[in-house]
């Protein structure tokens, strides 16, 4: 007979199901105090085993929280996931404010550095890029070309300063709605143009369409170079005679930009500057166990600096909302958040869709059962801070502290609006194995488990498995990650950059409906 604490997690007292944490064989006698019983059948590393009997209809409780109901009676010692266990509804106490706890900052004297790009407007890079920004799908092929002048070993020596020349395209800009659909693509597109890691950039339209622009330099000011800013170029390939004439014409003012981003070197910068973009990716049933909270604890030790860090996946919050609504520092930031979900229960529906089927194959197969259990893990990358702010998809991210930005919980549309904000380097957790990369924000990839940091080694930055290993504490990943915050912000290269990734992940959001 084997102690159940030995093969499982149990996260909260009034829990009634643990999470196994290596693979449990069908007929284990297992015991836990005077409490008997023996696992019904094999359940993978990552699932949920009932230690009390659930009735039909009786709340599925993990984290100390409802995430989901059974369908049928499950006895102890079964498996708990989506053969027996639906959605349902049930009410959630927003009580905004409630749970609010002051921030603990570090004395002014404490202020810990990185080594970064001194940008105008107080602001500070972490990477040194110039951009080929295409307003439209329809320059996407333009911006490239232009793009792949500057690549290979010869432009690398010759510009060592310079981390690269980067095409930023997409798919949509042509037949595109007016109002909130163009100001998000707009907001995208001068949020790339103004990012800290960009040090110099040239636009490119093709004139007729949509998002022409004109109309996003003039909405965002981008005609107006703040002092200290490498003066932008803006081309259509209309007015410039078509592709070969842009593209001579866009090489061109690239190559004038070359020798003064080349000459721009790092210097001491306060990590009070650094803007964390936080996400997940192919989670498993290990996520909010591991990598997310040891992200948590990075948050609030950058928050504690004086920094920013910023959550965003809407769809992802969904049934775990109230545990941000009560840490928001008024009511009117807590009611915002309370109306994105409003508004993405009505986005689903007018699009067929259902907010709570937002699980992929991979979270099933990692352990994940509903959203409700997806979303309170990946809410716990969000540590503990008060909840100083909540933005719109690429908004200007101008709050210090802890924000949420509303986003979909498609990883690269999400990336994208928080970088587009403003974040200046990113941390992705993963238990599936996702290679995400972000130009221009370096990510950093942290494992929930060592199966998959060993399995993906050339991929992930970070184990924060030695939790479940029981090497490590929460604590500890945590601070191993906020110091590689830190060393990536510096210039340390992350996985991803190495492996060359992050050109292709440019994904605006497409709201509305396209004509």
């Amino acid at each position: 007979m084997l102690k159940l604490e030995a093969l499982t997690l149990r996260l909260h007292p009034s829990d009634n199901v643990v999470v196994v944490k290596r693979p449990l064989k069908a007929g284990v006698e297992l015991e836990a105090g005077s409490f008997r019983f023996t696992s019904a059948k094999g359940i993978p590393p990552g699932h949920k085993l009932a230690v009390t009997e659930i009735p039909a209809g009786e709340r599925v409780i993990k984290y100390g929280q409802t995430i989901g109901f059974a369908t049928q009676r499950i006895a102890p010692g079964e498996h708990v996931h989506t053969h027996n266990v639906e959605l349902g509804a049930f009410g959630r106490d927003y009580a905004f404010g409630a749970d609010v706890r002051p921030v603990a900052y570090h004395p002014a004297a404490q202020m810990r550095q990185f080594q970064g790009y001194a940008r105008p407007g107080g602001k500070a890079g972490t990477r040194n890029y110039i951009a080929v920004i295409s307003s439209v799908n329809c320059s996407a092929g333009v911006s490239r070309y232009v793009a792949d002048r500057f690549r290979g070993p010869d432009f690398q020596r010759d510009f060592p300063g310079i981390d690269g020349v980067v095409p930023f395209t997409h798919k949509i800009g042509c037949g595109i709605q007016p109002g909130e659909p163009l100001q998000l693509l707009q907001r995208v597109t001068a949020g790339i143009a103004r990012h800290p890691n960009i040090a110099g950039y040239v636009m490119i339209g093709l004139g007729c369409e949509v998002n022409q622009v004109h109309l996003v330099a003039e909405a965002h000011k981008l005609t107006q170079p703040l002092a200290g800013e490498q003066p932008p170029t803006f081309l259509t390939i209309q007015n410039s005679g078509g592709v070969r004439k842009t593209v001579e014409a866009a090489a061109a003012a690239v190559a004038k930009l070359l020798p003064a981003v080349n000459a721009m070197r790092r210097t001491a910068q306060p990590i009070s500057k650094l803007m964390l973009a936080e996400n997940c990716g192919g989670s498993d049933g290990n996520s909010g166990i591991t990598a997310n909270p040891a992200l948590g604890v990075a948050s609030d030790e950058l928050v504690r600096y004086g920094g920013t860090s910023v959550l965003a996946e809407t769809p992802e919050i969904y049934g775990a909302e109230h545990l941000l609504t009560r840490r928001a520092v008024s009511p009117q930031v807590g009611q915002k958040i309370v109306d994105l979900i409003h508004w993405w229960e009505g986005y689903a529906r007018a699009n067929g869709g259902s907010i709570d089927n937002n699980p992929s194959y991979g979270n099933k197969e990692g352990g994940l059962t509903t959203i409700y259990e997806k979303s309170l893990g990946a809410v716990a990358k969000g540590g503990q801070s008060p909840l100083a702010a909540v933005y719109a998809y690429a908004e200007e991210i101008n709050t210090p502290g802890f924000g949420f930005m509303d986003t979909p919980g498609y990883d690269p549309v999400s990336m994208t609006g928080l970088v587009s904000g403003g974040c200046n380097v990113g941390v992705f957790t993963t238990g599936r194995g996702s290679v995400y990369g972000c130009k221009p924000a370096p990510c950093i990839k942290v494992a929930t488990n060592t199966a998959i940091y060993n399995h993906m080694l050339e991929d992930m930055d970070i184990n924060a498995g030695t939790i479940l290993d029981g090497t490590e504490t929460v604590e500890q990943v945590g601070m191993r990650i906020f110091e590689e915050i830190i060393a990536v912000a510096s210039g340390k290269k992350t996985k991803s950059e190495l492996a060359g990734l992050g050109d292709d992940e440019f994904a605006p959001w497409m709201l509305g409906a396209q004509f």
